[in-house]
């Protein structure tokens, strides 16, 4: 675990400003910020049969606009690096939707981005859970992934762009697309992501149609190996928790989903003390309605005193392992060694943070801890790759207000076009 600053001595000078590293969002998926508070009352698997015929409707402006939205809320909550999976590719009378749609809107605000290369296949027709409208065919994905890491992928350190090979779930994909893709991962040796054991109804079909747990399943089609993954995995499959895996034993906390959704707690504890490299994600727009990073590691570390209170308390986690799960954490889930802390030869992504804020008055013995501990609305700074994106509180790359206008004109759009197709 890195060391972060304790509590300040009596000579200790006082300044207005915290410094940390740029925060690690690990798993998102940033065009459904065009569909906050909506399908509010149901599970998974609900909750997606309720929004799939409105992302039908997505258009590349769409996802655009969206991505840099969520970017935006992202940035002025410390965050400056962020995994996107897009997983939806409607073709409709404006255009296909293409992974480049969201690439073009990372670069212009300036945030340091893994693009996941989201897919979905196997439809309603062949026992899949999306409708068949809103597929695709595998070959086609794979070309297309392909053509992705060509353009877009950058291997080297400080990268700003890199690209992700990510089938969307066992109920959403055929198991040869799940093999294929692992196998087009190694070969351009580029990350993978997928969801697995997201709930009680994720495992019962997982069961169902493959005959094994999802964590047996990923390992059947080379996706983990036996071992620390897979037993983190069967443990949140016995607490019924919801776990966003990638491969290399590595996995992902989405605090605020899994409450909204009611998926459970994941065993973050449980992972980190088996040796699981742990990071945190905001998840869906719309199955948390928020992207506010020090939020989520807020949520986090609360969540695991509940979940361990029995046996550890309020001990289960602290300010600055949550905090180190939120930056360190989450660069290890990224496969990447020059972001998440301020050391020499590390990314100049940092952020600053005022003391000033009513919500931090009379925590300023312990600052860091206090950004955990209370709420913190905005960052003050935030530099991302050397470039200040952040300013005083205010981006400097969009124009947020316009941004903001048009993201609501067009996600009145895409419900609107739900309505008029059904």
């Amino acid at each position: 675990m890195p060391t972060y600053p304790t509590a300040p001595t009596k000579s200790s000078t006082r300044t207005d400003q915290i410094v940390i590293p740029g925060l690690v969002n690990t798993h998102h998926h940033m065009y459904q910020t065009l569909t906050r508070a909506l399908v509010q009352d149901n599970e998974l698997f609900g909750w997606l049969q309720g929004l799939y015929p409105i992302w039908a409707n997505l258009t590349p402006e769409m996802v655009r606009v969206s991505t840099q939205t969520a970017m935006a809320e992202l940035l002025l909550s410390g965050c400056t690096t962020s995994s996107d999976h897009l997983y939806i590719y409607p073709n409709g009378r404006h255009g296909k939707v293409s992974l480049d749609d969201s690439i073009e809107g990372a670069q212009q605000i300036g945030m340091r981005f893994h693009a996941a290369r989201g897919s979905m296949s196997v439809g309603q027709s062949k026992g899949g859970l999306p409708p068949d409208r809103v597929v695709e065919d595998e070959a086609a994905i794979l070309k297309d992934t392909q053509r992705l890491i060509e353009r877009w992928h950058n291997p080297g350190r400080f990268a700003m762009q890199r690209i992700v090979v990510a089938p969307c779930s066992p109920f959403s994909v055929s198991r040869e697309l799940m093999r294929d893709s692992a196998l087009l991962a190694r070969e351009h040796k580029v990350s993978l992501h997928t969801h697995l054991a997201e709930n009680d109804n994720d495992i019962a079909y997982t069961r169902e149609k493959f005959g094994c747990t999802p964590a047996e399943y990923a390992e059947s089609l080379g996706w983990v190996g036996a071992g620390r993954v897979v037993r983190a995995l069967r443990e949140a499959r016995r607490a019924g928790h919801r776990v966003v895996c990638e491969n290399r034993h590595r996995g992902r906390a989405l605090p605020c989903s899994n409450m909204r959704l009611a998926s459970g707690i994941a065993p973050v504890r449980a992972m980190r003390d088996a040796g699981v490299s742990v990071g945190l994600g905001v998840d869906g727009a719309a199955s948390n309605d928020a992207g506010h990073m020090l939020g989520e590691a807020r949520m986090a570390m609360l969540l695991q005193r509940v979940a361990y209170g029995a046996e550890k308390g309020p001990s289960s986690m602290s300010a600055r392992e949550a905090l180190e799960i939120a930056t360190l954490g989450g660069a290890k889930v990224l496969n990447r060694d020059d972001i998440g802390a301020l050391a020499p030869g590390m990314a100049a992504d940092i952020v600053t943070i005022p003391l000033n804020e009513v919500g931090l008055a009379g925590a300023l013995h312990d600052p860091l801890a206090a950004l955990l501990f209370c709420h913190v609305p905005r960052v003050q700074h935030s530099i991302v790759n050397g470039k200040v994106v952040v300013r005083d509180g205010r981006l400097t790359t969009v124009d947020l207000p316009l941004l903001v206008e048009r993201h609501n004109a067009l996600a009145r759009q895409l419900v609107e076009a739900a309505r008029t197709t059904h």
